[in-house]
């Protein structure tokens, strides 16, 4: 019985492993990879010497890809013929298309660009290099490129490097040594000979790498010397119980300026000259240049039977983008107004010259509205013919001594229909119910005012028996510029309530159109619904700050006095401060100009974002040291545009990074990071490492 048993149990168990191997499971694929493609051999190998032939291979362990050349890899010396680049299974091949410039260094910078083919796991930082000379030129110099409107970080653009000193070399002659900027704006410029270099960054939009005015770049005012030092470090690795195992003493190389600060702007040079001059409506003449320009003079040749004030001026600060309003009954119902104009334009020398154009300004009206300005005809017509027909048959009932009700009601409905013919001018405020304790009252209106009735606008508060007492208010142009801006002028108090009352026929446009009887109640919120900023700053007091919302829009402007700068009455909100050193005091941030050796103007970010959350009744004070945060830390992760890529294998860094280790806004770790201090062009010789 017991063996009857036994042999039973062990037939259950082989039937029982039969069963498992002939169930089929899905396979493990094992854990993710992370690595980066490693690179096994080349022909030639690094750092060659005397190299004679027109095409470099590079094996890896694995497939690997190229991911975005076009931006990431450079050759340095420049291509005037760009090499093909190209992988094949594990091997990554360059061919020259122009011969090799004999004694020369080669660096080839593929940044991140190759990539294994299955995870997509960069090889990060790779730069091969060979010489076709006796010896190869190793020194580097590198740093970082930041807009220096709002110190971001700027990707992929070009760096590079003149030993010929004249100020002229940047931009008749093509750079010597050459880089690419990473996505966190970095670079680092190889194969660098010893010497004395100028050094430049450049979005180099038309290929040929030399600077455009019209291209966004930076430039440094002091010479660049590379140089070469050790120093030594220790190591120390722990024992499996985190004791310590072996303290190791290891000594480095450093190539030297390794902080370079590059502020790229942009000078927003075009060349001058009339881009366009028509008659956008019957009543407007549109003149555009294309940039900045002092007012052209217009003298009308026909028609000839004109007003001398013909037109009221709309303009842009600076006159590049110009609207006449015309005024003048003659020139509206012309269909062609000819005007010489005299106006400056740059010459094919860059040279600012007069010149005088006759301008023909043609009316070109659309099929729809040639239409519906026929039937807008047409009604008014209608409306005159029935008038004289009721008025008619209103005077033979009259004559006749019968009732006329009847007819008075068509004739009131006749002027119903004429009103709604008649063009109005509305005044309908931007902003209106509530507003806050800073906001005015505005109006966008859609022709210029000829003139305002102040008497006929009245403002009254509401006092608290309920009455209402008049309060003084002018209407008058937000801006002289613009003659289509209107607000009202009047010393709102908060959280009392408000109506605004416009007579009829208040306000006249220039094609006499007035408007009709209106008013608006609005109420001005507590000052509880507020906060405050106060910021005490080391810039001195030539600068601004610019308060942001998180999309750096400009939410309010002030001027720092005497180390000081308020922002009151401030919505509950997130918010960001921007400093600018305002060297000629005009109140705006200003690009630089390299003919004049102009730096553009400083910029500071206040790094502590969480610290400016302003909630209601509740305010916020700091003290803000503008060179206490590395500058390219110093922008807010969460306002910052150019962030760097993320890659796969960053799940692996966060998973093995040792929990004393600080990560950056960058991802890298503080360790041996090169800053950059808040005196912008000087860094790379103060060292702050």
């Amino acid at each position: 019985m017991k063996l009857r048993n036994l042999i039973y149990i062990l037939l259950l168990g082989m039937a029982a492993m039969l069963w498992s191997c002939a169930n089929i499971g899905s396979p493990s694929g094992g854990p993710r990879d992370y690595t980066p493609p490693v690179v096994l051999k080349s022909n030639p190998a690094p750092r060659s010497v005397n190299f004679k032939g027109k095409k470099v291979t590079i094996q890896f362990d694995e497939i690997v890809a190229i991911k975005d050349q076009q931006k990431k890899v450079v050759i340095s010396p420049a291509q005037k013929e760009p090499a093909t680049i190209r992988s094949l299974g594990r091997t990554v091949e360059v061919i020259f298309n122009e011969d090799l410039i004999p004694n020369t260094t080669y660096t080839i910078d593929f940044s991140d660009a190759i990539e294994d083919n299955n995870e997509g796991n960069r090889l990060d930082g790779y730069c091969f290099s060979f010489a076709t000379g006796e010896s190869i030129d190793t020194m580097s110099v590198s740093g970082m490129v930041l807009r220096a409107r709002d110190l971001e970080p700027m990707q992929h653009v070009m760096v590079g490097l003149h030993s010929n000193l004249d100020d002229s070399a940047f931009t008749k002659q093509q750079f010597e040594r050459i880089s690419r900027t990473n996505d966190k704006g970095e670079f680092t410029v190889q194969g660098v000979k010893p010497g004395k270099y100028h050094i430049f960054a450049l979005n180099d939009m038309d290929g040929n790498y030399r600077m455009s005015r019209s291209e966004d770049y930076a430039f440094l005012d002091e010479i660049v010397v590379p140089s070469v030092r050790e120093f030594t470090s220790q190591d120390t690795t722990f024992t499996f119980d985190h004791r310590v195992d072996t303290v190791v003493t290891a000594t480095h190389t450093e190539y030297l300026p390794n902080d370079i600060l590059l502020s790229m702007f942009n000078e927003r040079y075009t060349p001058l000259y009339l881009k366009k001059a028509e008659r956008v409506s019957r009543n407007r003449l549109f003149v555009l240049f294309s940039a900045p320009n002092q007012l052209p003079e217009l003298n009308i040749l026909s028609p000839v039977n004109h007003a001398d004030d013909w037109y009221v001026m709309e303009r842009r600060e600076g006159n590049d983008s110009i609207v006449y309003w015309l005024t003048d009954s003659v020139l509206l119902k012309a269909d062609s107004i000819n005007v010489d104009m005299r106006y400056v334009k740059m010459d094919s020398l860059e040279n600012v010259v007069a010149v005088n154009d006759t301008i023909v300004f043609q009316v070109r009206r659309t099929n729809a509205e040639i239409k519906a300005e026929r039937e807008a005809q047409k009604e008014r017509e209608d409306i005159e013919k029935e008038r004289e027909k009721l008025i008619k048959r209103r005077e033979k009932l009259v004559a006749s001594g019968k009732d006329v009700t009847e007819i008075d009601l068509d004739i009131k409905a006749l002027a119903q229909r004429e009103r709604a013919q008649r063009e109005v001018l509305q005044l309908t405020p931007k902003k209106i119910d509530q507003l806050d304790v800073t906001d005015t009252i505005q109006f966008a209106l859609n022709a210029p005012i000829a003139n305002i009735t102040q008497s006929a606008i009245r403002l009254e508060r509401m006092q608290k028996d309920s009455t209402w007492m008049r309060v003084k208010a002018e209407m008058r142009l937000v801006n002289e510029l613009n003659p289509l801006n209107y607000m009202i002028q009047a010393n709102l108090k908060p959280e009392e309530q408000y109506r605004l009352h416009f007579d009829s026929a208040a306000v006249c446009n220039v094609y006499g159109v007035a408007n009709d009887s209106v008013t608006y109640k609005f109420k001005v919120k507590s000052l509880d619904e507020y906060g405050y900023v106060i910021l005490h700053v080391n810039s001195g007091d030539s600068a601004f700050v610019e308060l942001l919302d998180a999309n750096e829009n400009v939410i309010r402007h002030e001027r720092v006095t005497d180390g000081t700068v308020r922002f009151e009455n401030l919505i509950p909100a997130e918010y960001y401060a921007r400093l600018v050193i305002d060297t000629n005091g005009n109140d705006r941030w200003d690009a630089g100009n390299y003919a004049e050796h102009r730096q553009p103007e400083e910029v500071y970010y206040y790094p502590y974002a969480d610290k400016l959350r302003v909630r209601k009744s509740w305010g916020r004070e700091e003290t803000w040291d503008i060179y206490a945060t590395p500058l390219n830390q110093q922008k807010p992760d969460r306002i910052r545009k150019n962030k760097p890529e993320r890659r796969r294998d960053s799940l692996e860094r966060r998973e093995t990074k040792n929990a004393d280790e600080e990560e950056d806004e960058f991802g890298s770790n503080a360790f041996g990071r090169n800053t950059y201090s808040g005196n912008k062009y000087r860094d790379y010789q103060n060292g702050a490492r």
